[in-house]
């Protein structure tokens, strides 16, 4: 896709955007690590410092009552075992102070604080405890009682006071953690509502973004795509946005170009279409308006134009009869011309007929079984057979599809052609075979004739085409083209097998029948072999040499040479056929 060199792209507009995202969620991250973390630490000097120190000062307190109130006892009774509490609290008071010591040491005030208690309490005890227990235990209750008064009450509540001066301190300095904690859990609050500020902006600023830069143009091309596709062809396509979006919009508009360009020449070749279809549709009615004529000369040839020639013919051969050696050696000679070429005239006509009758008059395709047909044949032929003393054999042949009476003219021209082009002193041999190959029948019919050139291969099927004189060979040279025409109209097609070593082989295709072609399919699957399904020997295949020659009325012969056609009897091949003359 091309983009323009000027402006922002999508990419770098999308880049941009969440790169300042990025360090906006980044800074906030940061400050909210660093908040939290002091949150933690005040969280930590309220519970882990002042909490013990707030219990260790209220301790320190009734450690101290404990022992004025041991050293008071004491004085009442002198009892011994009244002293016992004064030294469990004096030890439990070292004990204290030294804790409380360790977790004020960060604070000096309060540290002092803790120093003047102590030094109140020493002095307390230098002035009062020690000189109470020693008088009472020396000189007895009364002694011990003396001492104790205003005075030393006012001792012992000064200690309090410091004692409470230090657990206003402790305290004050607890509220100070829990402001500190309340501060930064707040900011800590609003920072983590202005990170989703700051995702909400964002993502509000995306979609409107892509709104903007990415939707509306694709609609506005999409929308002109449309027009296009409508058939606007000529509608320019362009684009707006980010430099992508005007590169698809470019890119689409040459493409709509180059289709508006294929349709411009689409709209001419069907204009030129259209003229071609027209003048074909008026050659297609002229060629019907020429088969017509064609119809109606060949209604003309076939009855008016042989009236009269009967009569040129039959008065000619009434003068050969009747006037025959009454006249001079030329008028018999003259004579004799205009039978031949009355009667060739006959021919030419009757076989122009039956060329131009094949395809037009049809009486449909029957399945018919080419052994009857060769039946047929054999008695057509049987004249020609005879005077040549030919022999002809065919092999089993299929059912196919046809129309009968041309199949029969199909093979009996053939024939015919294979005993009319024979080799002198040569008795002809003719053999039909036939072979499944894939979906069709291929037939030959070979002969031991004279044989054919491969360069005249394919001339010999071409109407009026002659390779010998006709003084030679009799015939108007349309037997093969006819041969041609009806092979080509059942859907196959014919040529003639030029590697024989001996004579003419022709051979030419007809469409199998569907179960013809299961049937062979099978049995190649049971065998486990390709080979042709449905082949035939040759009867009399141990004849070499026997090949089809001449073909048609126009000299030919057809290829492919497999099958001799002179088979002697006795193969070997079931259903065989063979009919011999002479």
């Amino acid at each position: 896709m091309r983009t323009r060199d000027h402006g922002w792209t999508l990419r770098r507009r999308v880049v941009a955007l969440l790169a300042v995202v990025g360090v906006l969620l980044s800074i906030l991250v940061a400050a909210v690590i660093a908040v939290a973390a002091q949150n933690r630490e005040y969280t930590h000097e309220v519970l882990d410092r002042w909490g013990p120190a707030r219990a260790q000062s209220q301790e320190l307190l009734a450690v101290l009552v404990n022992q004025e109130t041991a050293v008071r006892g004491y004085a009442v009774t002198a009892d011994p075992e009244n002293l016992a509490p004064y030294a469990a609290s004096l030890e439990r008071e070292q004990d204290l102070v030294r804790d409380m010591r360790a977790l004020l040491e960060p604070y000096p005030a309060l540290e002092r604080q803790l120093g003047e208690v102590e030094a109140r309490a020493a002095e307390w005890r230098r002035t009062v405890a020690d000189p109470v227990i020693a008088a009472t235990r020396d000189e007895g209750t009364a002694a011990g009682q003396a001492l104790i008064g205003e005075q030393t009450r006012q001792l012992f509540d000064a200690i309090r006071i410091s004692v409470a001066l230090l657990q206003q301190g402790i305290l004050a300095e607890r509220e100070v953690g829990a402001d500190n904690i309340y501060r930064t859990s707040t900011m800590l609050v609003v920072l983590l509502i202005v990170a989703a500020l700051v995702v909400v902006v964002a993502g509000a600023v995306l979609l409107v973004s892509l709104d903007r830069i990415v939707i509306r143009p694709l609609t506005d091309v999409a929308g002109q795509v449309r027009e296009v596709a409508e058939g606007d062809y000529r509608h320019r396509i362009s684009g707006s946005g980010p430099p992508e979006f005007v590169g698809l919009a470019s890119d689409v508009d040459a493409m709509r170009l180059k289709i508006a360009r294929d349709l411009d020449e689409v709209r001419e070749a069907r204009e030129r279409i259209e003229w071609v279809n027209s003048q074909l549709q008026k050659q297609a009615e002229e060629l019907t308006r020429s088969n017509r004529d064609l119809e109606q000369f060949a209604y003309v040839a076939s009855h008016d134009l042989q009236e009269p020639l009967r009569k040129v013919a039959s008065f000619c051969q009434l003068l050969q009869r009747r006037y025959a050696g009454q006249l001079d050696e030329r008028a018999d000679q003259y004579i004799a011309f205009a039978v031949d070429g009355a009667q060739r005239m006959q021919r030419l006509i009757n076989d122009l007929l039956a060329f131009s009758r094949i395809g037009r008059l049809t009486v449909g395709f029957t399945e018919v079984d080419l052994n009857k047909v060769m039946g047929d044949v054999a008695g057509q032929t049987e004249a020609a057979r005879q005077y040549a003393d030919a022999e002809l054999t065919w092999g089993e042949l299929p059912v196919i599809r046809g129309e009968e009476p041309l199949l029969t003219n199909l093979l009996a021209n053939l024939v015919s052609n294979s005993v009319k082009f024979r080799r002198p002193d040569v008795p002809p041999k003719v053999h039909v075979s036939a072979r499944l190959v894939g979906d069709e029948w291929e037939i030959s019919c070979q002969d031991n004739g004279i044989g054919i050139e491969p360069e005249f291969a394919d001339k010999i099927f071409v109407i009026f085409q002659r390779l010998h004189a006709k003084d030679a060979y009799p015939g108007t040279g349309i037997g093969l083209a006819i041969v041609k025409k009806i092979v080509e109209y059942h859907g196959g097609r014919v040529w003639v097998d030029t590697s024989v070593p001996e004579g003419t082989a022709i051979r030419f295709t007809l469409p199998a029948l569907p179960e013809d072609v299961e049937t062979a399919e099978c049995v190649a699957e049971g065998d486990g072999t390709v080979a042709p399904a449905g082949e035939t020997a040759p009867a009399g295949a141990d004849e070499p040499g026997a090949t089809h020659s001449g073909a048609g009325d126009g000299d030919g012969g057809r290829t492919d040479g497999v099958d001799g056609p002179g088979g002697a009897p006795g193969d070997g091949r079931t259903g065989d056929m063979r009919e011999t003359v002479g």
